[in-house]
């Protein structure tokens, strides 16, 4: 990072560093790289659609600061802390509702931060009380009575909007770029809104010739059998022994059975493809047990504290190195810390009570 001055705490976002992951790297003889999204001053990799949403509203005119004018939108936690903090040093006022079945303490964050926090019970986004339908609901009604039309709610919508996607085209993606002196074989990530994928993945193919991307996928999530086979299933679906309403899965912020506009891009045919391919070369489906077993091995032998979605994001970038063979460089996104996960995945009780073994493996076999 730059050791220049920043304006403000905006400045601190974006430009992270790229981090070796030793114990995976020495192991298969590639170079497993982590990009510290957890350092931005907001913790997570959503600072950066944060500031660039708010900033092309601004451009737009759709928002004008300190006008009592109100961010909304419907999150899983870390997009609400990154807009909250953003939307204070911007001055904005900001209101987020989140599924009430998330870590409580991002909940917390959320309030530190300033914003009112709305939890609602988990439900399709069929469903008009899905927590992104009522934050698009909220956005609506605010600012109704006010004539002068100067104090508006805006509605960020990150998981349809293309501008999520656009702003780790501009800035993630070359980051990465230039860190690795485009010397990359592979890129890994999970979907949640599909903006980091999709933006890094089309930045990146173009840039680097033969460059191949891979989701990481969480179980219950029925995106990784749609990029391989091209339906959407997951296999808890069919056991009918699903816990959560959404995806059933122990994993936060990612995974989805329905497809984003912004993951839906990465299944389009790369561009003068005659085979017609998607832009994605393969998934993998994570299950929660390799979630946990991996966070748990990297704090032992890495000393990398990670949150849910980093943990699966590992487990798949071993797997493409395992695959690839040594000499590959493989980067993925460490998107926020486990700081922000205490009362759940990172609590050993409460993993424990689901059948999970906290303990760190003793050996990376055990990841197949």
């Amino acid at each position: 990072r730059s050791a220049a001055i920043v304006h403000g705490v905006t400045g601190l976002i974006g430009n992270t560093p790229l981090i070796r992951i030793n114990s995976l790297s020495d192991a298969t003889g590639c170079e497993i790289l982590g990009k510290a999204e957890f350092l931005n001053p907001g913790g997570s990799s959503k600072d950066r659609i944060a500031l660039y949403l708010i900033e092309q509203a601004e451009k737009s005119g759709q928002l004008v600061p300190h006008t009592g004018s109100c961010i909304f939108e419907g999150t899983s936690g870390s997009t609400g802390i990154s807009l909250a903090m953003v939307a204070r040093a911007k001055g904005y006022l900001c209101h987020i509702v989140m599924p009430s079945d998330q870590a409580i303490e991002k909940s917390q964050l959320l309030e530190r931060h300033g914003a009112t926090v709305e939890r609602v019970a988990p439900c399709s986004i069929v469903d008009k009380n899905n927590f992104v339908n009522v934050a698009r609901r909220r956005a609506a009604e605010y600012g109704a009575d006010d004539t002068s039309g100067t104090r508006r709610g805006y509605f960020v919508n990150q998981f349809e909007n293309p501008l999520n996607s656009d702003a780790h085209y501009r800035s993630t993606g070359p980051e990465i770029f230039q860190q690795t002196n485009g010397h990359i074989h592979a890129f890994v990530h999970g979907s949640g809104t599909g903006g980091t994928i999709a933006g890094v993945t089309h930045y990146l193919k173009q840039q680097v010739p033969g460059l191949m991307s891979f989701l990481a996928d969480p179980q219950g999530s029925g995106l990784a059998n749609k990029v391989n086979h091209g339906v959407m299933f997951a296999a808890t679906e069919r056991e009918g022994t699903r816990r959560r309403q959404q995806v059933d899965t122990l994993v936060e912020g990612v995974g989805l059975n329905r497809l984003t506009r912004n993951f839906a891009n990465l299944l389009k045919p790369t561009q003068g493809d005659s085979k017609g391919k998607c832009m994605l070369d393969g998934a993998v489906s994570v299950s929660d047990r390799d979630a946990v077993r991996m966070s748990r091995w990297l704090m032992a032998n890495d000393g990398l504290f990670i949150g849910s979605s980093g943990a699966i994001n590992c487990v798949t970038a071993l797997n493409v190195a395992r695959k690839l063979g040594p000499g590959h460089t493989i980067v993925t996104i460490l998107a926020d810390s486990g700081q922000r996960h205490l009362t759940k995945f990172w609590n050993d009780q409460a993993m424990a009570s689901l059948g999970h073994d906290v303990n760190a493996p003793e050996t990376l076999d055990v990841f197949e």
